[in-house]
C-alpha cells in the first residue's frame, strides 16, 4: 500500500477511477473520497449502473451504433429514411446530430478515421460494411459527416473511391464546421445548418 493511502481499498479505487480518460489520480481521490461521504445506496447505485451498461449495451449489427438490442431503435424506426445514410466518426457524433432535429435518415459509425500515424487503417473501421450497404441497394445518398481534420478528409476521400462503383450520391457537410473543428464540439445550430445546407463532395476535390 503506498504511503498516501490510508486503505488499500481506497487505494485500488482510485487507481481504478484514474484509468477513465481526462481523470489524474488527484481527481480520482476527490471522487473517491466523495463516494466515501455519500451513502453506500449511493455507490452502490453507481456500481450497478456501470455494471448493468456494459454488460447490457451492444452495437447494433446495422449501423454500430450503441443499443440494447441487435438492432438500434434509429436503424429499426419505420419513420427514418433509409435511404440516406449518414456516415459519423463516433456514437457521440450521432447524439450530437440527433440533438440537431435536422436529420431523418440513418447513420454509419465507423469507429474512427484513418490515422496511419496512430496505425488505423481502413481495415481497422466499419468501411467495409458501409460498401456492403450501399452495395445491397436502397441507399440513395450517403452523407459525409466526418471531423474537419486532415484525418478525416483523407477518410473522406476514401470512402468516396470506394463508392464511386455504385449509383449514390456522396455529399458532405457544409463548410459552417470550421477546419480542424471535430463534430461532437460543434454547436447545434451551426451543425444543423450544416447538415441541411450539405454540398456534393466532388466539389471539395475542385478546391
Amino acid at each position: 500500500m503506498s504511503q498516501e493511502f490510508a486503505s488499500t481499498l481506497l487505494e485500488n479505487a482510485v487507481t481504478e477511477l484514474s484509468r477513465l480518460p481526462g481523470v489524474g489520480r488527484k481527481t480520482a481521490l476527490r471522487l473517491a473520497l466523495h463516494l466515501l461521504r455519500r451513502e453506500p445506496e449511493s455507490a452502490e447505485a453507481l456500481g450497478n449502473a456501470i455494471i448493468n451498461m456494459r454488460r447490457g449495451i451492444r452495437y447494433c449489427t446495422v449501423c454500430h451504433n450503441i443499443s440494447e438490442s441487435d438492432v438500434c431503435p434509429i436503424c429499426s424506426s419505420v419513420s427514418r429514411d433509409p435511404s440516406t445514410v449518414c456516415v459519423v466518426e463516433t456514437v457521440k457524433d450521432v447524439m450530437s446530430i440527433e440533438n440537431t432535429g435536422q436529420f431523418t435518415g440513418l447513420y454509419h459509425v465507423l469507429g474512427g478515421v484513418i490515422s496511419p500515424m496512430d496505425g488505423i487503417g481502413p481495415d481497422q473501421l466499419e468501411i467495409g460494411s458501409l460498401v456492403e450497404r450501399v452495395a445491397a441497394g436502397g441507399v440513395k445518398e450517403v452523407i459525409l459527416a466526418l471531423s474537419a481534420t486532415m484525418e478525416g478528409e483523407t477518410t473522406d476521400y476514401y470512402i468516396y473511391r470506394k463508392l464511386g462503383l455504385y449509383d449514390v450520391a456522396v455529399t458532405q457537410l457544409a463548410r459552417g464546421v470550421s477546419v480542424g473543428n471535430e463534430i461532437e464540439y460543434t454547436d447545434e445550430i451551426t451543425l444543423g445548418r450544416s447538415l441541411l445546407n450539405r454540398t456534393p463532395f466532388e466539389q471539395s476535390l475542385r478546391r
